[in-house]
């Protein structure tokens, strides 16, 4: 599949947009593919693309033919890495089935290994909405801001809703969800290519904490609901597979500096969706503002202090625990065999060092 050019980009525009689409809507796509192009990841393969059964040259072109329902589709990798360090962060795959039900079943590379049946959905990440000159009128009813929200949508109910909204999207993020945990994919459709997980080089898989699909879910609804500027929603996500994270270690991820680490993870904190610890300079994510619903409730603008980090309490993930595991309340670790206290031994360790 051939990249997109930016005529490519403007014809589609154009074909979803009608008459919205004008000379100062042509002059805002160009500018915010250019505003996009420094955000690219590395490439870690380029994919094709099959929509009921039928090979289409992009997913816009897809998008832009009515009678293509997305009920089912095929995404295949081109040559997909088999060194390790390519997926680092990442469930390593060659081909993902999608079906009506929307379920998708990930093949893994040269049939090594049984397929994994997951529940599949979308998470808009990058796009554009053509507006004319008249569109950004005072006064005038219509679109002003992004694309209005959505929800985590199986793949052909987010077909439907870009469709509806004239959305052009940039890239988007395929979320593969399964009795344990929850595996994120992060597509360019501008490049048609897989990009690399922002944590790769940047943080060792070891501090990965896995979470439970419910939990994952709840934060993957509300970042959905596109509330959260990206570089936030970003953050967010990484912070919530993590035990902490300090503000240096998160503009490292992010790509920026101390500053934007730290700014970053300020804005979490103020909503309400992270701690600080003064202790040791780790914010840590606050999964009680995401407890007791299939999605993460409207949250204030600022939240109490907490009177300590490590105490922090996650509901869903102690119903994630009664579901499969026994897991720590503090920080979701699995609890070994045997044990007779309700934290693990890290999770113990720090809370004596609090009430100290």
């Amino acid at each position: 599949m051939a990249p997109s050019t930016l005529d490519d980009l403007q014809a589609y525009a154009s074909a979803v947009g009608g008459d919205r689409h004008d000379d100062f809507s042509q002059q805002a796509l160009a500018r915010a593919v250019s505003e996009y192009a420094p955000r690219r990841r590395e490439t870690v393969a380029t994919f094709s693309l099959a929509v009921d059964g039928r090979p289409y040259p992009s997913v816009l072109a897809a998008l832009a033919d009515p009678s293509a329902t997305f009920s089912k589709l095929e995404l295949v990798l081109a040559d997909p890495p088999r060194d390790p360090r390519a997926w680092e962060w990442m469930t390593p795959f060659e081909r993902v089935d999608f079906a009506a039900d929307g379920s998708a079943e990930i093949v893994p590379i040269a049939r090594r290994g049984p397929s994994r049946r997951a529940i599949v959905r979308v998470l808009l990440r990058e796009h554009y909405i053509p507006r004319g000159r008249a569109d950004l009128a005072p006064g005038r009813p219509g679109p002003t801001g992004g694309a209005p929200r959505m929800a985590l949508d199986p793949v052909a109910a987010a077909a439907t809703f870009a469709r509806e909204q004239r959305v052009l999207p940039f890239c988007l993020a395929l979320l593969f969800y399964t009795a344990e945990e929850r595996y994120r994919l992060e597509f360019d459709l501008i490049d048609n290519s897989l990009q690399k997980d922002p944590r790769a080089g940047r943080l060792g898989v070891e501090r990965r904490v896995r979470r439970a699909a419910r939990l994952s879910y709840a934060i993957d609804a509300y970042l959905a609901r596109g509330e959260l500027p990206l570089t936030l929603s970003r953050a967010l996500e990484i912070l919530a597979e993590t035990h902490g994270l300090t503000a240096l270690e998160m503009g490292h991820i992010l790509g920026g500096v101390l500053e934007m680490g730290s700014s970053t993870l300020q804005g979490l904190t103020a909503r309400g969706l992270a701690t600080y610890d003064k202790r040791t300079g780790v914010y840590r994510p606050r999964f009680d503002a995401f407890a007791g619903t299939g999605a993460a409730p409207e949250l204030p603008l600022r939240a109490g202090p907490m009177p300590n980090a490590a105490l922090r309490t996650s509901v869903m993930e102690l119903q994630a625990a009664a579901d499969s595991r026994a897991t720590c309340p503090l920080c979701g670790d699995a609890l070994p065999p045997g044990l007779k206290t309700i934290l693990c031994a890290r999770c113990e360790a720090e809370v004596h060092a609090g009430a100290a």
